[in-house]
């Protein structure tokens, strides 16, 4: 599943026909409980799911799956160049970094000539909003062009979550600039089957604005 709007990869096959995946190494970034990685599995391809957090990749080991889980920063792949035959981000990594380059010309490194990394964040133009999922949701409340990034804090004042906005031209840009070739670029539309809530996420507001950027991109 790509975003909360329920875009599933069976129907979507944004990384390729279920049984073209059969025998492909796949490298899952930011892979949390790696859901995505489990799926993969499943289809006969070859996961590994990497995350920064031990916490998340715990929960990953204690849901069971027959494949490597990694422990480290996407912006320093622990792999050899040309690895992997595709690469895949669902809401990982990319929103949290400063400079998502970085994670972008790792990706491109450790994937073999024609690999395909398919990412999906936040849609850029849902920061102008607040993140509401009823009508005071749907009225713009700060610059989209604002590049300043979203912080929590604790009691003492130390970040503990950062996620940082790129407009739909910079996440454009970072893609070119770091090797690849944009091959599409999909927001799922507010599937009428989807009455759920969460968060800032609601049929009211996903039926009238974006909520997902899904890129797709290929090494030359």
């Amino acid at each position: 599943m790509w975003c909360p709007e329920g875009l599933d990869e069976v129907e979507a096959e944004l990384l390729g026909p279920p049984e073209e995946l059969k025998g492909k190494d796949v490298l899952e970034i930011g892979a949390g409980a790696a859901q995505c990685s489990r799926w993969l599995s499943a289809q006969g391809a070859r996961p590994v799911a990497l995350d920064l957090s031990h916490r998340q990749l715990q929960h990953a080991l204690r849901i069971g799956g027959a494949f490597p889980l990694v422990c480290a920063d996407a912006g320093a792949l622990p792999f050899a160049d040309a690895s992997f035959d595709l690469a895949c981000s669902a809401y990982g990594a990319l929103p949290f970094v400063a400079d998502p380059r970085l994670v972008l010309r790792e990706v491109r490194r450790v994937l073999r000539p024609g690999g395909r990394f398919v990412f999906s964040v936040t849609h850029p133009v849902r920061w102008a909003f607040p993140d509401e999922p009823g009508p005071e949701g749907l009225t713009v409340s700060a610059s989209y062009f604002d590049r300043t990034p979203y912080v929590e804090q604790d009691e003492d004042g130390h970040a503990v979550y950062v996620e940082h906005h790129r407009t739909l031209g910079d996440r454009v840009r970072d893609i070119v600039t770091s090797g690849f070739r944009l091959v599409d670029l999909v927001e799922p539309e507010w599937p009428d089957w989807n009455t759920s809530e969460w968060g800032g996420w609601s049929p009211l507001r996903g039926n009238l604005i974006p909520g997902t950027a899904v890129f797709v991109c290929e090494r030359d």
